[in-house]
C-alpha cells in the first residue's frame, strides 16, 4: 500500500480499491475508513512506519457501510482501546444484521453501469462492533472538532466529515475525483440525494478534500466541489 502525507497531520493510505486517510492529533489517531477485509495489518504497519503505534488509534469513523470502507473494522476494532463510530442507518450492515441495498441506475449515465457489471468482486465485510452511532450534526472529538454530514444517496447512511479549522473534508463516496474529473460517487442507491448531497457539500468552504475513490485535493478543493455541482444541475 502507499502513504502519501497530506498535510502534518493528514494522511492517505491507499489500497487496491479505495483508500482510508489516518488523521493525527496531539494524543492520539483517527482513522476514516478502513479498506477491504485484510487491510487491518497493513494499516497497522503504516502507522508504524510514520513514527506511532496501532495502539495509539482510537476511532475508526466509517463513512459508509459498504465492504470497501468497513471491510477491515472488525480486524483494527480486535486490536483492543478502538472504538468504531458510524451513521446509525448504516450500522445494522456494519454489524452483519442486514444486507446492504443494491445500487439503482435510473439516471446515472450507462457507463456507471457497465462498469458496477464488471467490477471486481470484493471480500465481505465481517461485522463489526459500532460503538457510537452517530447522527446528522454531531460533533467528534478529532482535529478540533469533526462535523458530521449527513450525505445520503449512495447509501442512507452515508456521511462526510467536515473540520472547520483546517478546511478539511472527508466525503465518502458521495463525491469522487477520478482521471482529473470531480464528480457525484457513483453506485447510488438514490441518484437524485447523491446529487443533492453534492451540492450541500459544494457550500463549504473546502480546502482539501479527501474522497473514498480517487485524488484528493489538497488545496482550494471548494472549487472543485462547486464546479461538480454546476456540472450537476439540480437533477443530475
Amino acid at each position: 500500500m502507499r502513504i502519501d502525507e497530506l498535510s502534518p497531520q493528514l494522511y492517505q493510505l491507499s489500497f487496491e480499491v479505495g483508500q482510508a486517510y489516518l488523521w493525527r492529533d496531539a494524543d492520539s489517531l483517527t482513522l476514516i475508513d478502513t479498506g477491504t477485509a485484510g487491510s487491518g495489518e497493513l494499516i497497522a504497519r503504516s502507522i508504524e512506519r510514520l513514527g506511532w503505534s496501532p495502539e495509539d488509534l482510537k476511532h475508526v469513523v466509517l463513512t459508509h457501510a459498504h465492504e470497501d470502507h468497513a471491510g477491515a473494522a472488525a480486524e483494527i476494532e480486535a486490536w483492543g482501546g478502538v472504538t468504531v463510530i458510524a451513521h446509525r442507518l448504516d450500522v445494522p450492515v456494519i454489524r452483519g444484521e442486514s444486507i446492504a441495498a443494491e445500487p439503482v441506475f435510473e439516471g446515472a449515465p450507462e457507463w456507471e453501469r457497465k462498469l458496477y457489471e464488471t467490477k471486481p468482486p470484493l471480500p465481505s465485510a465481517p461485522p463489526a462492533r459500532v460503538r457510537r452511532e452517530l447522527e446528522e450534526g454531531d460533533v467528534l472529538n478529532f482535529g478540533g472538532g469533526a462535523h458530521v454530514l449527513g450525505a445520503p444517496g449512495h447509501t442512507d447512511g452515508s456521511i462526510a466529515l467536515y473540520l472547520p479549522r483546517t478546511g478539511v473534508l472527508f466525503t465518502g463516496d458521495a463525491v469522487a475525483n477520478v482521471g482529473g474529473r470531480t464528480m457525484v460517487g457513483v453506485f447510488n442507491t438514490e441518484r437524485t440525494r447523491a446529487i443533492a448531497s453534492l451540492h450541500r457539500l459544494a457550500e463549504l468552504e473546502v480546502e482539501t478534500a479527501c474522497f473514498g475513490h480517487g485524488d484528493p485535493i489538497v488545496r482550494g478543493a471548494s472549487a472543485a466541489l462547486r464546479e461538480a455541482a454546476h456540472s450537476h444541475g439540480t437533477n443530475g
